[in-house]
This record gives structure tokens, sequence and C-alpha cells, in this order.
């Protein structure tokens, strides 16, 4: 009877160590939870995205020290922040007064284009098909006046908008004024937030997780810097290169082309359909149209043959079908937080499931 409970434990040491699928439960509790809360989330998932990206320079900023006085994390925060808040400024105090001319510019050339277009194409196609283009560019102006003067009033349709769906409006500015301050906490406390969640991992997954963990913050650190670098050369690129070409607008069209460069040719088609329109509209032959056709095919071949695999590579492994197909699915399911946070997911899911099909090439299913 002694030896009972010494056999007891023998038995329990070599049996078979049973899976605890409880936390596979209660992560997909979790998941389902942030989807049904997806309509509210946006601000947050966008601040936490956001504050990954800025961790590295907070801690920077934080461990500087100025004379005998290190700046602490609040104030590197505040630093930070700041400096975010007033990029974003900069950025709209550029690209709505470009774009607010280019608007104007549009309205103002659309009808001398239909009237060159009429004059050009219309005795073809009388002498072809006996189509005539009975178009009035006067009367097209006057339509187009009229409603830019009914449009552009923006306090007007604001006003409106707040009166007839005044709840999404009031989510909408709550979104805004939120999102600084979920920003700045989360930034503040990101490392002992990231230390909270370490401690609530089972022990017996602590060494595997964290290995995951290293990795897919390796993987989707690099893929940051080298993609923020990317859209950075590619709006220098496009502004210059259409600038000296002589188009107007060049600096809007080119930030556009490099910002949006995060999705897979959506920056590269609205840029390009907003330029060739723009010179439609300036330029009176096709030959100097033909200067921006080459600026963007340079810029594509520029982009994915140097840009892309020199400063992004295969960092995130990933087929640029899944990239597509992940930033869609992120779009569909959180909106525009789902793009941000699509890639990081993605490059996470990628890591585990190598790690996954690694453990089935060593198991017995397998080598059996």
């Amino acid at each position: 009877m002694a030896n009972q409970p010494k056999n007891n434990a023998e038995n329990s040491k070599n049996a078979p160590h049973k899976r605890d699928y409880r936390w596979l439960v209660f992560m997909g509790l979790i998941a389902f939870v942030v989807y049904l809360l997806s309509p509210i989330l946006t601000p947050f998932l966008i601040a936490a995205v956001l504050a990954y990206i800025c961790d590295p320079l907070v801690d920077w900023l934080s461990d500087t020290k100025v004379g005998k006085y290190s700046m602490g994390r609040t104030i590197a925060t505040t630093l930070v922040l700041l400096g975010f808040l007033l990029a974003i400024v900069i950025l709209f105090l550029i690209l709505v007064p470009l774009l607010q001319k280019q608007s104007l510019l549009i309205v103002e050339r659309l009808p001398v284009m239909v009237d060159n277009l009429r004059h050009s194409v219309e005795p073809w196609l009388q002498s072809k098909l006996g189509i005539s283009m009975a178009i009035d560019s006067s009367h097209l102006q006057d339509i187009i006046t009229k409603n830019w003067k009914t449009t552009g009033d923006i306090v007007s349709e604001i006003l409106k908008t707040a009166g007839t769906q005044g709840l999404a409006f009031i989510g909408l500015l709550a979104n805004l004024f939120l999102f600084p301050i979920v920003f700045f906490y989360l930034l503040r406390d990101w490392d002992e937030l990231v230390s909270h969640v370490g401690e609530l991992i089972p022990r017996d997954w602590i060494d595997g997780v964290t290995t995951i963990a290293k990795e897919v913050d390796q993987v989707v650190a690099e893929f940051l810097r080298g993609q923020l670098s990317v859209m950075l050369a590619l709006c220098v690129f496009y502004s210059i290169s259409l600038w000296l070409v002589g188009l107007d607008m060049a600096l809007s069209i080119g930030l556009i082309a490099g910002l949006l460069s995060f999705v897979p040719y959506l920056g590269f088609a609205l840029a390009f359909i907003l330029a060739v329109l723009l010179a439609i509209l300036q330029f009176s032959s096709f030959a100097e149209v033909v200067p921006v056709l080459i600026v963007f095919g340079l810029g594509q071949f520029i982009e994915s043959f140097f840009l892309t695999p020199l400063l992004v590579g295969e960092r995130i492994g990933l087929h640029p079908v899944i990239v597509i197909l992940a930033l869609l699915a992120g779009g569909q399911l959180f909106g525009f937080a789902g793009v941000l946070l699509a890639l990081p997911v993605s490059a996470a899911i990628a890591v585990g499931l190598r790690h996954t099909k690694d453990n089935y090439l060593n198991s017995d299913a397998y080598l059996k």
C-alpha cells in the first residue's frame, strides 16, 4: 500500500499530456466579442496599431538624458503624440487646399475639354456611324457651376448631417476626440500592458508563445519600417517627377500615390486616374499627356523591382494575393482599423502556420 502513491505519481508522469482546449474556446469568445463591438472599437484599434509603431521611439526618447535628468516616458509620449497630431494637421493643410484648387480647375476646364473632344471626335462619328455629339459646353459649365456652388457649402452640409443623422455625427466626433486620449495612454503604458498580458499566459505555453511573439514582432517591425520607407520614397518620386513634367497639383497627387501605397495598387490606381484626368484637362494635346504616363510607368517599375524588394522584400512571408485578401477582409470586418490590422494579424497567422507546419513534419502522424 505504501508503494501505491508512488506508482500513481509515476503513472501520472508517464501518462500522455492532455491538451487543455479551454484557452482556445476563451480566445474564440474574445474574438467573437471583438467582432460584435467592432463599430465602437475603431479608435482603440487604430490607437493600438500606432502605439505599437511608436513604442520604440518613446523608448528611445524616455532613455534620453537632458543634463543629469532623463526625459521620462510620460514626457516622451506627450512629445510623440504632439508630433503625430502636428503631422496630421500639416498634411491636411497641404492636401485640402490643393484638392480644392484641383476641383476648381476641373470645373473650369472640363467644358473646354468637352468642346475640343466634340470638334475632334464628332466628324469621325458623323462620317462612320452617323452619330452627333449634341453637347453644349456653355450649358455644361452652367450646370457644373451651379452644382459646385450648391455642394461647396461645407458648413451647411455638416449641419444637415448633424440634424438628420445626429447620433452618427456625435459618434464621429466622439471617436475624433477619443483617439488621442486612447493613443496617449496605450503608448505610455505599452510595456506594462505587454507584461501584464504575458503574465496571463499559461506557464506550459510561455516558451512557445514567447518564441512566436518575438518572431511576429520582428517580422511586423521590419515590414512596417520597410513599408514606411517605400511610402516616403514614392511621395518624393511622384511629386518631383510630376512637377518636372509640368503637371499642376503634382504635390497632392504625389502624396496620394505614396501615402496610400500600403494598400496594394490603391495608391497607384487613384493617383494615376487623378493625374491623367488633370493632364487631359490641363494640356491641349495627347503628346503632353505622354510624359505623365511615363512617370507612372517608371514609378510602378521602380516600386516593383527596386523599392519593394530592397526595403520590404519578403519580410511578411505572404503571397501578394493573400495580402490583398487580408486587407479586404480586415476592411470588411473592422473598417479602416481592419485595414491597418490586416497585415500584422496576417504576419502573426503566417508565423503560427509555419510553426504548425514544422511540428506536423516532425510528428508521428507525418513520419509513420
